[in-house]
């Protein structure tokens, strides 16, 4: 997509989302590529979006979501890896590390929301917030540290949902708990672990393609991802989508 124009990028998307006047200002997001190891290749865990959704019907997406005020508000074991956090912090207002640890603990949550995934460490946990009944539940305590920094990609205007995604990764093994039954909301059909050849081969928004194919160059790269590589960074700008490094 780098380099496209505006045109081609709305011809590019017409089937991810509908287009329309929808809110000026990008609303703070995050998803979460959970990847799992197996037999010499890597998996990454995809759902398939309800058909009557505005934003990306039928399309197989990665758990996430927006940004809730109460993510900021989560205790948890440990932050992000430094050299992650601070890439993550310098794209909120403000520099803020407390929005830049809610919109990681956004896609935590969402995952579980989503895809009954927790991801934490098990020990007792308490909070008063709603959306995180389920890891008190379960005695899960939320811990940053696995998280490393993927992408980012912000919607391009005249569409009627636009959102600051960033684009998050984590193991299999940093799951703690696994509801039998998926998530609490249904929001995603069909979960599935595909490789990630396959992945991009499937119903997936073009900026999930994009991503994709970001994520396996890196794995190539680091089979590990350690934290602190470069994260690249998608947004239109002058009519065309740019590829820029964070």
């Amino acid at each position: 997509m780098d380099g496209m124009t505006k045109s081609q990028v709305d011809r590019a998307e017409a089937r991810d989302s509908a287009l329309g006047p929808g809110p000026k200002r990008p609303r703070d997001a995050a998803t979460l590529m959970l990847l799992d190891r197996q037999g010499g290749e890597v998996r990454v865990l995809m759902g398939r979006r309800h058909a009557r959704h505005a934003f990306m019907p039928g399309k197989f997406v990665f758990p996430g979501g927006r940004t809730d005020p109460s993510d900021s508000r989560i205790p948890v074991i440990d932050g992000m890896h430094p050299a992650d956090e601070a890439k993550l912090i310098a794209t909120t207002a403000r520099a803020s590390i407390a929005r830049a640890r809610a919109i990681a603990l956004s896609a935590i949550r969402e995952t579980y929301e989503e895809a009954g995934l927790l991801i934490g460490r098990r020990q007792p946990f308490a909070t008063p917030k709603h959306d995180w009944q389920g890891f008190v539940e379960h005695e899960v305590q939320p811990t940053l540290r696995p998280l490393r920094f993927i992408a980012r990609a912000i919607t391009p205007p005249g569409r009627v949902r636009r959102f600051d995604t960033r684009f998050l990764s984590a193991w299999k093994e940093d799951v703690a708990v696994e509801l039998p039954d998926g998530g609490p909301t249904n929001e995603l059909e069909e979960l599935v672990w595909l490789p990630l050849s396959e992945a991009r081969e499937a119903d997936i928004p073009a900026i999930t393609r994009t991503v994709l194919g970001e994520l396996e160059k890196r794995l190539a790269d680091d089979p590990d991802l350690n934290p602190g590589a470069p994260v690249p960074f998608y947004r239109m700008l002058h009519n065309r989508f740019v590829r820029a490094v964070l």
